[in-house]
């Protein structure tokens, strides 16, 4: 079995305003920079043996403080990225409710079956999100991997994971905040057990 440890990137300006950063590549605030060197300073303590990462700015960079304290190389995938939102992309909810009511309230009820208009299907984030973690833990079946990406990837990763409606993870998982830890049993024929979620690591809390 392997226990397979996922962090949120750091602290971005658009975390704090509430905006969908979706694949826009928003880098990391002064708190996001402070919240990395120390997930850095934590992470050279728990004996991770890869590391895998978003290739958005805001993962590379939380990532990059992790390689520094521990000599691990960053793998980069692009799976791991955070979806296009479409119409919500760069807005906070507060806009799009003001700009278009009708939508937020599908998207509230049902957000696959509803997504935002020109974004990417949940469906297809959770399909590579998955894809990806497993990938992840097959590198490093007898070890101890950390990876690295964004709120709604890993939150419908883990939904898809765990057999959990996708319609839900919003409901399920109402929040992942940057830099928090969410740990994972992964047993041999890849299926996945909660152990832990949003969690703050010694060190840091958010």
């Amino acid at each position: 079995m392997t226990v397979l440890t996922l962090v949120r990137h750091g602290r971005t300006a658009w975390t704090e305003s509430t905006r969908y950063a979706g694949d826009t590549d928003v880098p990391l605030d002064d708190v996001g920079l402070a919240q990395a060197a120390a997930l850095g300073l934590w992470a050279a303590r728990r004996g991770f043996t890869s590391l895998t990462c978003s290739d958005l700015d805001r993962a590379q960079t939380t990532a990059a403080a992790v390689t520094a304290t521990t000599g691990l190389p960053a793998v980069l995938d692009d799976r791991l990225r955070e979806p296009h939102y479409g119409i919500a992309e760069g807005r906070s909810i507060a806009e799009l409710r003001s700009a278009d009511p009708a939508a937020v309230a599908l998207y509230d009820a049902d957000p696959v079956e509803h997504p935002w208009p020109g974004a990417e299907l949940p469906a297809r984030v959770a399909a590579r999100g998955l894809a990806a973690l497993r990938d992840a833990v097959a590198r490093d079946l007898e070890g101890s991997p950390l990876v690295i990406a964004h709120s709604s990837l890993l939150r419908l990763a883990l939904c898809a994971a765990l057999a959990i409606p996708l319609r839900d993870y919003r409901r399920v998982m109402p929040r992942l905040d940057p830099v928090t830890l969410t740990e994972v049993l992964v047993r041999p024929g890849e299926t996945f057990g909660l152990l832990t979620y949003n969690a703050p690591f010694d060190g840091w809390s958010s």
